[in-house]
């Protein structure tokens, strides 16, 4: 056999989108080896390879012309040129080949080639023929993936937690949406890394595309993704999506908060100190450390900025001190859960809140769809360069998402203020419970939901209490002694009582047998008189500004 007539097979099959339509592998294979065999080609070796060939780099390609040029084989058997180049290099490099004699035949089944001047030229053209068409078939898909994004809909496959319908159109899959939410609320709580986050929500269930398990990566692309709070992030630009979002933008927020927050770069070795980076020194503001001496925990100022003359004070009579103020603003149970039941008998009677709000929401949304409109008018006619464009763009999009979801809680929430003051009233009660807890993180936590602002000066704490919390800790509700504010109030709101109904269970000779169990039951209601004048309209007025604030 002549070594003009020893060939390599090459295949090839795109994994891109545009290449479906191309005959798979197998075809290929056996039209080829039908045809050396007609041809009585010697085969020297197949090449099979699975890349799109838009751009240089594929490596069974460059390993055949390798060979090639080492002289194994002067001959490639394709199905058609547009299978050995779909760029100028990779085109280039294979007429190269046939101008210095390394590739005298090239072989297809349904392109005719000789290695002539004519035939070269003819090979040229159907190399730039097939340049042309996955330039022209790329540039189609971008147009429509333009014109997808413009309305709002996603131009790919669906994200974790949504499907693709038979209009492929995304829609929200009920299964794993619920936990792609549970995802971003259990990391919003600070209390979980990825890898403990991957491995509980792992084994919740929550698979990938094709039922795989998702790695640590996946699960922080998930927590960056704003499409799960409904806008669309394609090529650095934010678009209004259509569909449906599974979290609120707030959640979103907190959860980048918390991501941000832990890839600070932690130093190795140190140890897990319960208060580390709490505190600080209420002298000089340098934080405060914890080191251990004889089998206890010290906590002391860092002293890095200033000299300071503070001294070490001990964990456990700081955690005391926590247990302490958390006892002040803890409300007792009955207290509590009348509370609780005035603000369900408020809630049942308040049908809608004011209209005023969420008319002036909708203007400002207005407002910011004409500043789009004059954007893009700018942008075309050349007054905004396209990076001046996207930056004010996205700016203007992220503000618009901000006010609608802030219209959706407002509309279809109308009550959500009293169920933020019901939270904050359980809230109280679980403090207590803390309180007398042995589990340091719970109590830390439950502290910095209280206050913030934590100082250590003279071995003592102090803190400054956050919104609803600040009335708990002034008026001393958590030790049952109201101010003198409200004793007056009781004293002036008590007239209005039936006295008999408050004494029923003793009577007025202190001589008899007295029950403290039905005296209790009995003047439950004008000990909370109090409260419902100066406390329980604080705490609905401290909840509607967190609804309303941006």
């Amino acid at each position: 056999m002549n070594q003009t007539r020893k060939f390599f097979i090459y295949t090839r099959k795109s994994t891109d989108t545009e290449d479906r339509q191309v005959r798979s592998i197998a075809d290929q294979l056996a039209e080829l080896r039908e045809l050396a065999k007609k041809e009585q080609l010697e085969i020297v070796d197949v090449f099979v390879e699975k890349q799109t060939a838009k751009i240089p780099g594929r490596p069974i390609f460059g390993e055949m012309i390798a060979r090639i040029e080492k002289g194994e084989a002067s001959g490639i058997l394709a199905w058609h040129p547009d299978r050995l180049a779909r760029n100028s290099v990779d085109g280039g490099k294979v007429i190269y080949l046939v101008d210095t004699a390394k590739i005298t035949d090239l072989k297809f089944p349904t392109f005719w080639f000789d290695s002539t001047p004519q035939g070269k030229f003819m090979l040229s053209i159907a190399f730039s023929q097939s340049k042309y068409y996955i330039d022209n078939l790329s540039e189609n898909i971008k147009r429509g993936h333009r014109q997808k994004l413009k309305n709002g809909l996603w131009p790919q496959m669906a994200p974790l937690g949504y499907l693709n319908d038979k209009t492929k159109n995304i829609v929200v899959d009920n299964v794993k949406a619920l936990l792609v939410r549970k995802t971003f609320e259990a990391y919003a709580t600070g209390n979980f890394t990825l890898a403990q986050l991957r491995k509980i929500i792992n084994d919740l269930g929550l698979k990938g595309r094709r039922d795989g398990e998702l790695s640590i990566s996946n699960f922080q692309y998930l927590l960056k993704n704003p499409f799960y709070y409904g806008l669309i992030r394609y090529s650095g630009e934010f678009y209004e999506g259509k569909h449906e979002p599974i979290i609120t933008k707030k959640l979103f927020d907190e959860v980048q908060e918390v991501m941000a927050r832990k890839s600070k770069p932690q130093v190795k070795g140190l140890k897990p100190y319960i208060y580390r980076g709490f505190f600080r020194c209420g002298e000089c503001g340098c934080f405060i450390t914890t080191e251990t001496q004889k089998g206890h925990n010290y906590l002391r100022c860092t002293k890095r900025k200033n000299p300071c003359s503070q001294k070490y004070a001990r964990e456990d009579a700081i955690t005391s001190s926590i247990q302490n103020e958390l006892q002040k603003v803890s409300l007792p149970d009955d207290w509590a859960d009348w509370m609780t039941g005035e603000l369900e008998k408020e809630k049942t009677e308040t049908a809608q809140l004011t209209e005023l709000f969420a008319q002036k929401i909708k203007s400002e949304i207005a407002n910011v769809d004409e500043k789009l409109d004059k954007l893009m008018t700018a942008y075309l006619e050349n007054a905004l360069s396209l990076a001046e464009y996207q930056t004010a763009k996205n700016k203007l999009v992220n503000q618009k998402q901000s006010l609608k979801d802030k219209l959706t809680a407002f509309e279809q929430k109308t009550n959500n203020r009293f169920e933020r003051a019901t939270r904050f009233i359980l809230q109280s009660k679980e403090a207590k419970i803390l309180a007398k807890d042995e589990n340091l993180q719970s109590l830390r936590d439950c502290f910095k939901k209280v206050g913030s602002n934590f100082l250590i000066q003279n071995r003592a704490l102090s803190f400054t209490p956050r919104g609803a919390w600040r009335i708990l800790a002034e008026s001393t509700f958590g030790a049952r002694s109201a101010p003198a504010e409200a004793q007056r109030a009781e004293a002036t709101s008590s007239q209005n009582w039936d006295l008999d109904k408050m004494r029923r269970g003793r009577d007025s000779n202190p001589r008899e047998h007295f029950c403290p169990a039905a005296f209790r039951e009995r003047s439950f209601q004008p000990t909370h008189a109090p409260l419902q004048i100066f406390f329980y309209p604080y705490l609905l007025d401290q909840t509607i500004q967190e609804l309303s604030s941006p």
